[in-house]
């Protein structure tokens, strides 16, 4: 069985602690993710967000987004980084955490290589996504990079899942998915 990421949204997850948490244990109740991306870019208190998401007492490794500061601050089990921010991988492991770098090309993904592993998106249509990669793109990319990888992007259905999981994957990774 391949790996389960799930990615928190304000809009679908919600923006105060107690909506937030709220629904995230329901949806972990309901699919039990090995991974949980704290995604929230717009609050002004992103951290006391996260400090509420840690006192969850579920099974899952948590990941901060795209803040490497505060991952190490708040000793949480990795980061979620840009493309934007290959840069900071290295810095992210050297304090001991779990990096997983966000990809959108072949060319991206040798440039995250570094990465504990990688999401490759979108493989399906997803809102404001650009262009579907496909199955065959993704199966491509898993034959050629050897980080982990976590096909992203429009994965809605189990039906969804086991098509990845045919392409070598290391997991799959979705928002939308988990609040069904």
């Amino acid at each position: 069985m391949i790996k389960s990421y799930l990615i928190t949204d304000p809009l679908l997850f919600g923006d105060t602690p107690a909506t937030l948490t709220a629904s995230l244990t329901a949806a972990i109740e309901k699919h039990s993710p090995d991974f949980v991306c704290l995604r929230d870019k717009k609050t002004k208190d992103y951290e006391s967000l996260a400090r509420e998401v840690m006192k969850i007492e579920e099974e899952f490794r948590l990941l901060i987004h795209s803040d490497v500061d505060l991952a190490i601050k708040l000793d949480v089990f990795g980061v979620h980084l840009t493309s934007s921010q290959f840069h900071e991988i290295a810095r992210a492991k050297e304090a001991g955490l779990f990096v997983i770098a966000s990809t959108h090309s072949y060319e991206e993904a040798l440039k995250a290589m570094e990465a504990d592993a990688i999401t490759y998106s979108p493989i399906f249509n997803s809102p404001d996504k650009g262009i579907p990669k496909g199955l065959e793109d993704l199966k491509e990319i898993t034959g050629k990079i050897n980080t982990k990888i976590f096909a992203l992007g429009g994965i809605l259905s189990s039906e969804q899942i086991k098509q990845v999981e045919t392409c070598g994957v290391y997991g799959f990774a979705s928002i939308r998915y988990f609040i069904n």
